[in-house]
């Protein structure tokens, strides 16, 4: 957590001269944060470096947002050579600690979250990539790309692709809903006027609605009640007319939401030396067998029956130590 060369000259550029420059956090990509601090000013300095990333899509989601009245952070100033991004510092109070902290905030806290996505999915989505069929069978597939041979399993590929066309087949046609993709209780902020600040959205594709009710309710990170994942998507229909096809949808997405995270946490494991991400899979494989017992989830589920015993379901690290 170092800054980049670049960074200070950045800063001396765009009359932040004496500023002091923290570490705030790195995540799962190569993205790193740092408060900038200048007398009573304060910033979040993105650092973006390519080729690994590019800042320019979330700039421009984040001035979509903007423009639609959501809280995604203003953009300061910017340079794109070196992928550094000076931006709205929302402080640090996240959704996940304050409800960890204060559980009798829960309910409300999830609510406002839900009805944040009933004014989003008004707006027509910005001319992002669209969340298909395709998309979503890439992403399903780092299940059986990581996670199977992480734990000695060779299973039936054929199968695992064509249990999820059949599944996602009618899902991958509503595509007029920006989804935000990484919509959960780690990535909202809790502002000072009580509204909420969206971070972590740079991957939005346009997509099913569901979607992020999936990020939201069925969080990695950690636990939420499936009273709580009940009532808001209880709310979430109310507010919308949704049906009993959105549920099936929301199930059907979950599914492929989870298998992706599992294979995704197994490969930060495997691939880049990232330890903690496999201990979180347990929680994920709980979300994934909640939503294969609906059913709209035959076909993956039969597969999943199949290919993947029940006492291979959990962590990969653990399971391959055995």
């Amino acid at each position: 957590m170092i800054p980049p060369d670049a960074a200070y000259d950045f800063l001396d550029e765009n009359g932040w001269h004496d500023a002091l420059i923290e570490p705030v956090a790195g995540d799962a990509s190569f993205r790193r944060y740092f408060r900038v601090r200048d007398g009573e000013r304060v910033a979040i300095l993105m650092d973006a470096p390519p080729p690994h990333e590019d800042p320019r899509p979330y700039i421009s989601i984040a001035r979509w947002l903007g423009e639609r009245g959501f809280r995604a952070p203003t953009i300061h100033a910017e340079d794109l050579s070196h992928g550094l991004v000076l931006i709205e510092d929302f402080g640090d109070a996240r959704m996940r600690e304050t409800v960890d902290a204060e559980p009798a905030r829960e309910d409300a806290l999830y609510a406002q979250a839900i009805d944040l996505l009933v004014a989003l999915r008004a707006h027509p989505a910005a001319a992002v990539d669209p969340y298909d069929r395709a998309t979503c069978q890439r992403e399903a597939g780092l299940m059986t790309e990581w996670y199977c041979p992480a734990i000695g399993l060779d299973v039936d590929l054929a199968g695992y692709e064509a249990a999820w066309d059949a599944v996602l087949e009618g899902v991958d046609s509503v595509r007029d809903v920006m989804v935000l993709r990484d919509y959960h209780a780690e990535n909202i902020m809790l502002l000072d006027d009580g509204a909420i600040g969206l971070l972590d959205f740079q991957d939005a594709l346009a997509g099913h609605p569901a979607y992020d009710l999936v990020s939201l309710l069925q969080d990695a990170r950690r636990d939420v009640p499936e009273g709580v994942e009940t009532a808001m998507l209880d709310r979430y229909r109310t507010a919308t007319g949704e049906g009993d096809a959105f549920t099936a949808a929301y199930h059907v997405l979950g599914a492929q939401r989870n298998a992706k995270i599992i294979g995704i946490f197994t490969r930060l494991w495997r691939r880049d030396g990232k330890p903690r991400y496999p201990t979180l899979c347990p929680r994920v494989w709980g979300y994934l067998e909640r939503d294969l017992a609906h059913p709209a989830l035959g076909r993956v589920k039969a597969w999943f029956d199949a290919n993947i015993p029940a006492d291979m379901r959990g962590d990969p690290m653990a399971i391959a130590a055995k």
